[in-house]
């Protein structure tokens, strides 16, 4: 099989040639600390896994008088290119700091200003300034925001031109500046976890209205998907998992609200990977229910979280398929190359019955040691499916 067959195999729930093994992104950090800045797709080609290709381009709906933002210089954390309007406008500005590189975002609406502050370091980005620190903000939100649309050409041309090397991989739109896929998630990036978790209990109803606007936002775009030839498209995020807030918070604020987005990808002929990086033990069959292709991220306890990759796969593998689950902390980094390689076993023996199982460690990571990235590679290349 070709790497882009075994993934989709896998993904359909299908028994592939071997065990298909790959990675979540592949973080510019960890190429050129440890492999001399080589390219994503040589990343792939080195050490021999199953590529992804990401990308998520966006456009503009020229029929709402939207338009690429003439600020925005380059894609940053989980963007695209920003779209803006005369009544959605966004500024930013540099702050001095020794420590970080600190931005101050600013929306500009007819009727006010949100502002934002993110701060970066050669790891990843952060919020240290929420969008939304007034209820009333949401109002500006919902009148103005912009709603993204996908390039589906330029999808299916990067998508031609990756041909069956591997996935053609995105994930749905996240709010502008920083946000999350899924819309729980969202929301906690422009609010704040702690904020957004006390709301539901001092005012459930205006946090269903800002998760709405959010979902509004993400159906749009959804839509818009039709006849791009994507793979899988991500949603989701760590904000709902167990980890973080409980089941019934996830039963009564993520699932209806994610669970219509992922029928609606399902309308435009698009598959759904379902991103919980964290406890999901509580609420795999929630989930699962919600009608995702497939569900990532199987933290194990060492990488804290809570997944038994072997019960996980007897509760849902029938029903989804499974990606991820392996400890990238202490295999990839910490362990000698044949406990690496122990390691695949173990989740091959876990959850690669019949099929409907990739393996990959269950986030990204920064730090590795190559050696055991190949063994890690390697190991997982042996473990073949019998005729």
């Amino acid at each position: 099989m070709t790497s882009k067959a075994r993934l989709l195999a896998a993904i359909q729930r299908k028994i592939p040639d071997r065990l298909p093994v790959t990675t979540h992104h592949v973080m510019p950090y960890f190429l050129e600390k440890y492999m001399h800045g080589i390219s994503f797709s040589k990343f792939f080609d080195y050490f021999g896994l199953d590529p992804i290709h990401w990308t998520v381009p966006h456009k503009p709906d020229e029929s709402q008088g939207t338009y690429y933002d003439p600020q925005q210089d380059e894609a940053e954390f989980l963007e695209s290119r920003r779209i803006v309007s005369d009544a959605w406008r966004i500024t930013f500005e540099n702050i001095s700091n020794p420590e970080y590189m600190t931005i101050r975002y600013r929306i500009v609406t007819p009727k006010g200003e949100l502002t934002m502050v993110t701060q970066s370091n050669a790891y990843t980005t952060w919020v240290v300034e929420h969008l939304i620190k007034a209820k009333r903000d949401i109002d500006l939100i919902g009148e103005y925001v912009t709603t993204p649309l996908c390039d589906v050409e330029q999808v299916n041309r990067e998508a031609e031109a990756f041909g069956d090397r591997g996935l053609i991989r995105g994930h749905i739109c996240c709010f502008d500046v920083y946000g999350q896929p899924g819309t729980w998630q969202d929301a906690c990036c422009l609010v704040g976890t702690e904020k957004m978790i006390m709301a539901t209990y001092d005012d459930p109803e205006w946090v269903h209205t800002l998760l709405k606007i959010l979902q509004t936002r993400k159906l749009g775009f959804v839509r818009s998907l039709k006849g791009a030839h994507y793979d899988i498209l991500e949603l989701g995020g760590g904000d709902a998992s167990t980890t973080v807030i409980s089941p019934r918070l996830f039963r009564k604020f993520v699932a209806p609200y994610d669970s219509e987005i992922i029928a609606a990808a399902h309308d435009a002929r698009q598959r759904i990977v379902y991103h919980t990086c964290g406890g999901m033990m509580p609420i795999l069959e929630d989930i699962a229910a919600m009608g995702p292709d497939a569900m990532e991220t199987f933290t194990p306890p060492g990488m804290g979280a809570d997944v038994d990759l072997a019960e996980a796969k007897r509760r849902i593998g029938a029903k989804v398929c499974m990606i991820g689950g392996f400890d990238q902390g202490e295999y990839l980094q910490r362990s000698t190359p044949e406990e690496t390689r122990a390691a695949v076993r173990r989740c091959f023996e876990a959850a690669g019955a019949n099929g409907g199982y990739i393996l990959a460690p269950s986030d990204h990571f920064f730090d590795a040691q190559p050696e055991l990235i190949a063994a890690f590679a390697d190991e997982a290349r042996k473990c073949v499916y019998e005729a």
